[in-house]
C-alpha cells in the first residue's frame, strides 16, 4: 500500500500514515512478539472523513497509554496459534487430551481460529456462542447444500437443503468455553495479553442435570436378559450394584476381588482410542474400596468357578492377576469399554429401549439415595470427589424424595397441632382465643362453662337482654358472642328462641379445662336446661 503522507509531532511516539484511500493508519512500537521474535506493532486504520485527524491521534493517545500501562496485547498471534501452543504444553490424560483437540478442531478454529488473539473480546465470544446454540455447522443463516460425500459426485436425495440444528447437548458449549478459559489463562501467564477477554463474555450456562435410570422393571428385564450369558449377566449386576464406570468395570483384576471380605477395590480404568486400549487412573485419580452385599458375592463365587472350568478345559489356569472380565480364557486381557457399551445397547435395542450403559450407574445411585442411604456415602461409592457436591447436584430429585420419607417419619413425632379440619376442608383452632374485644370476653366465658360441664347439652343460655346488661355491652355485642360460639358449633341458636347448647362431643377439645371455670358469672352457672 502505497504511503502518501506522514508526519511526528517532535518526539511522539507512534505515528500516523495517511493511505492512498484517505484512511488514517495508526501504528505504535509495542515491543517484541514472544512468539515469533518479531517487532510488534499495534495498529489500527481510521475511515477517512473530516475527522479523521482528530480520531487517529485519540487511537495513538490509546495506543500509547495501553503500552505504558502494559494492558496492550505484545503478540499478533492468531487464537489458532495460541491453541496449538496449548495443546502441546497441556498435561492431561490422553482421553481427556482427544477431546479437547476435537472440540477446538470442530468448534473453536473453524469460526475464530484466524482472529487474533489481541482483538478478542465480550462481545467476540458471545456472538460465538450464539452460533454455537444455533447451527452445529456453523452456517451462521446461509443456505448451502448438505453433499452426502465430500468432493467430486453425482448427487441424489441424500444430498440435502441445509436445516439449522443446535447442538444436541449444551454440555459441548461448556466444553468449549472451558478449552478457550485454559487457552487464555495460559495466554495471560505467558504475558501474550493483559486482559482476558473471555472474563468480558457471559458464560454458557450449565445444562440441568437430567439422569434417567431404568426403572424398577426396567432393571428386572436388563437383568433377566443379561443373565442368558454368566459373565455379561455378572458384569451388568456389578454395575448396578456398584455404580462403577464403564473403564473401571473393564479393569477389575481378580486379585482386588475380596470376596471373603464381600470388597472390591477399583483402582484403574480402561481407556480407548480407537482399536487402541491403556490401563489408567480413574476420572478423579481416586482410589476406592467398594463394599458388597452377600447376593453379589455369590453370583461372583459362582462366575470365578465357572471361570475357572472354562480355564481347565481349554488346559489353562487363570492368572493370579487376571482381569475379572475378559474375552481371553485365562484372563490375561482385559475388554474394551467400546465393545461393553455397544453389547448392552444392542441388548436394550433388542428389549424395545433406547440406553447406554451409563445409566446403570445412575440406578446404583438412585436407589441407594431413594433408600436413605447418605449422600456422601453414595459419591464415596461412585468416585465423585468434592464430599458429595457432585452427587447432590446431579441427584437432586432423587434426594428430595428421600427428603420426603424423612419429613413424614418426622410427622409421626411431631405434636398434635391445635387445628380441627371439617368436612368441607376449612381449618378450626381448638385453642381459646384471647379475649381482646367485649364480645370475644363474654364468648369466652360461655365457652368456658360449656367445656367445665356447667352448662350442659341441652341448658339454654342466659338472653341476649341479660348478657349485654351484665356485661354493660350493646345487645348486638352480646348477639355477636353467641353468633361465635354457634360458628365453632358450641350452641344451637334459630330466630326467636334463646340459644342452646349443643353435642358436647365437640367440645371437650375447644378449650384447657383447667381454665375453664375462671370468671365465669354465677348467673351463667344457675341456668338449668329446658324442660
Amino acid at each position: 500500500m502505497k504511503r502518501t503522507g506522514g508526519w511526528r509531532e517532535g518526539r511522539q511516539r507512534g505515528e500516523i500514515e495517511q493511505l492512498a484511500s484517505g484512511a488514517l493508519r495508526v501504528k505504535l512500537y509495542a515491543g517484541v512478539d514472544p512468539l515469533s521474535g518479531r517487532r510488534h506493532y499495534l495498529r489500527e486504520t481510521i475511515p477517512p472523513g473530516p475527522k479523521a485527524e482528530t480520531e487517529a491521534k485519540k487511537v495513538l493517545a490509546r495506543f500509547v497509554n495501553e503500552v505504558n500501562e502494559r494492558r496492550n496485547p505484545r503478540t499478533s498471534a492468531t487464537l489458532n496459534q495460541l491453541m496449538d501452543r496449548y495443546l502441546e504444553l497441556l498435561d492431561v490424560d490422553t482421553t481427556t487430551k482427544q477431546r479437547y483437540e476435537g472440540t477446538i478442531r470442530t468448534h473453536v478454529r473453524p469460526l475464530l481460529g484466524q482472529t487474533r488473539v489481541g482483538r478478542l473480546d465480550g462481545e467476540t465470544f458471545d456472538s460465538f456462542y450464539k452460533i454455537l446454540r444455533t447451527c452445529r455447522a456453523h452456517c451462521g443463516g446461509k443456505k448451502f447444500i448438505e453433499h452426502r460425500v465430500a468432493g467430486p459426485h453425482e448427487c441424489n436425495e441424500k444430498c440435502r437443503a441445509h436445516k439449522c440444528k443446535p447442538l444436541a447437548a449444551s454440555s459441548t458449549i461448556r466444553k468449549v468455553h472451558w478449552c478457550l478459559s485454559g487457552a487464555l489463562k495460559d495466554a495471560m501467564r505467558w504475558k501474550w495479553i493483559t486482559v482476558n477477554p473471555l472474563e468480558q463474555a457471559e458464560p454458557p450456562k450449565a445444562p440441568t442435570p437430567d439422569p434417567k435410570p431404568p426403572t424398577p422393571a426396567e432393571a428386572a428385564a436388563i437383568v433377566n436378559r443379561a443373565f442368558k450369558d454368566l459373565s455379561w449377566g455378572v458384569l451388568v449386576w456389578l454395575a448396578m450394584t456398584t455404580g462403577a464406570r464403564r473403564g473401571e468395570l473393564c479393569a477389575p483384576r481378580w486379585d482386588l476381588l475380596d470376596l471373603d471380605n464381600a470388597s472390591l477395590w477399583i483402582r484403574t480404568a480402561i481407556a480407548q482410542d480407537g482399536s487402541k486400549t491403556w490401563e489408567k487412573d480413574t476420572k478423579t485419580h481416586q482410589q476406592r474400596r467398594i463394599a458388597l452385599d452377600a447376593e453379589t458375592v455369590g453370583l461372583l463365587r459362582a462366575y470365578r468357578q465357572h471361570c475357572e472350568t472354562q480355564a481347565a478345559l481349554a488346559e489353562t489356569a487363570i492368572a493370579p492377576d487376571g482381569r475379572v472380565f475378559s474375552p481371553s480364557v485365562d484372563h490375561t486381557t482385559w475388554l474394551k469399554p467400546s465393545t461393553v457399551s455397544q453389547r448392552y445397547r444392542r441388548m436394550c435395542t433388542k428389549l424395545g429401549w433406547d440406553m447406554h450403559l451409563h445409566q446403570l450407574r445412575h440406578y446404583s445411585a438412585t436407589e441407594l439415595i431413594s433408600s436413605g442411604v447418605d449422600v456422601r456415602t453414595v459419591a464415596g461409592r461412585l468416585g465423585h470427589s468434592g464430599g458429595g457436591t457432585t452427587t447432590l447436584r446431579v441427584y437432586s430429585a432423587w434426594v428430595s424424595e428421600a427428603d420426603q420419607r424423612a419429613a413424614k417419619q418426622l410427622t409421626g413425632r411431631m405434636p398434635q397441632a391445635p387445628i380441627v379440619i371439617d368436612g368441607e376442608g376449612n381449618a378450626r383452632t381448638t385453642l381459646v382465643p384471647e379475649a381482646e374485644n367485649p364480645y370475644q370476653k363474654i364468648a369466652a366465658d360461655l365457652r368456658g362453662a360449656i367445656a367445665a360441664g356447667v352448662l350442659r347439652i341441652g341448658y339454654r343460655l342466659p338472653p341476649v337482654t341479660e348478657l349485654a346488661s351484665r356485661y354493660n355491652v350493646a345487645a348486638g355485642t352480646a348477639h355477636r358472642a353467641i353468633s361465635e360460639l354457634k360458628k365453632a358449633g358450641l350452641v344451637k341458636a334459630s330466630r326467636g328462641r334463646r340459644a342452646v347448647v349443643a353435642d358436647p362431643m365437640i367440645i371437650a377439645s375447644k378449650t384447657n379445662e383447667s381454665s375453664s371455670t375462671r370468671n365465669v358469672p354465677g348467673d351463667i352457672i344457675q341456668q338449668r336446661p329446658n324442660s
